[in-house]
């Protein structure tokens, strides 16, 4: 659904590359990028990237997620190299390892893709456009991957108060009404390793750092449809989440309602919930 236009990505060995995904040769290390920017160091580092970025561009044909083979074929990467690239791109958030041993685009990719003009389906700014004007407060659509989810798009609320959330940042599932959404909707042995690989890091004094705790709340969002962040990911900032889900009925992200607590009371945002979930199933087919 997304489409890149094109993203400048820098590589841990300071190469900078700029992507394109739309029939325009991306830079060797012998070419200069758009903006005077050389496009690498050295051969070697050169190679690396042109690598990567071949499997990223692979990655995003239409079709997806693809099997490694594939992968590997279209980018014209060795398969060995192509598992290491990717293993690393899905760390970073760049590509998504769906079920299967297939992968996808992943939420960072898609995050810097909303930020180029006409990057995404209309569709989607209409739905967020909506839940904001209906709740006056401030929107967020994020999309998941591994450990954490990553905001794609931020909608400012009413309020005089703006909150340090920004597009493309990665959060935690266990502490976001969007991530404990996004929990709830996962398969039971998929969430407890999950849950042993982040060991539950506290971010205030409402975070839930136990298992038990944690998983008592999540049989609550199945039950009712959504999930609250009480003040768990920041202090005075409260969040009603709802997880998207893809055709499998898998999460594939989440939306959420955000609030400062000293003006909008829990009982208001909970009204919010109906909105919200409705939100979150016009936007199941758009992502």
């Amino acid at each position: 659904m997304f489409h890149v236009v094109e993203l400048r990505i820098v590589w841990r060995n300071d190469v900078v590359q700029t992507l394109h995904t739309q029939g325009v040769v991306v830079p060797t290390n012998a070419e200069e990028a758009p903006g005077g920017v050389r496009a690498g160091r050295s051969s070697a580092a050169g190679s690396a990237a042109e690598k990567s970025l071949r499997v990223l561009e692979a990655v995003a044909v239409p079709g997806g997620p693809h099997r490694l083979t594939d992968v590997a074929a279209a980018a014209a990467v060795p398969k060995s190299s192509t598992f290491r690239i990717l293993a690393s791109l899905i760390d970073q958030g760049f590509v998504r390892q769906e079920p299967e041993s297939r992968y996808g685009v992943g939420p960072r990719l898609r995050a810097l893709s909303a930020l180029v003009d006409g990057g995404e389906p209309a569709g989607i700014g209409r739905v967020l456009g909506e839940l904001q004007r209906t709740t006056g407060q401030t929107v967020h659509l994020a999309l998941h991957s591994g450990e954490t989810i990553t905001y794609i798009r931020k909608l400012e609320g009413d309020q005089p108060f703006r909150t340090a959330s920004r597009v493309g940042m990665r959060m935690p599932l266990h502490t976001t009404a969007i991530g404990k959404g996004v929990l709830a909707h996962l398969p039971a042995g998929e969430v407890a390793e999950l849950l042993a690989a982040t060991g539950l890091p506290r971010r205030t004094p409402n975070t839930l750092t136990t298992q038990g705790a944690l998983y008592a709340q999540l049989e609550g969002v199945r039950s009712r449809g959504y999930a609250l962040d009480d003040e768990e990911n920041e202090p005075t900032i409260r969040c009603i989440g709802a997880a998207v889900l893809g055709p499998s009925g898998r999460p594939v992200g989440g939306v959420s309602v955000t609030t400062v607590t000293f003006l909008v009371p829990r009982e208001e945002i909970e009204s919010f919930a109906p909105a919200l979930c409705a939100a979150a199933e016009a936007l199941a087919p758009l992502l």
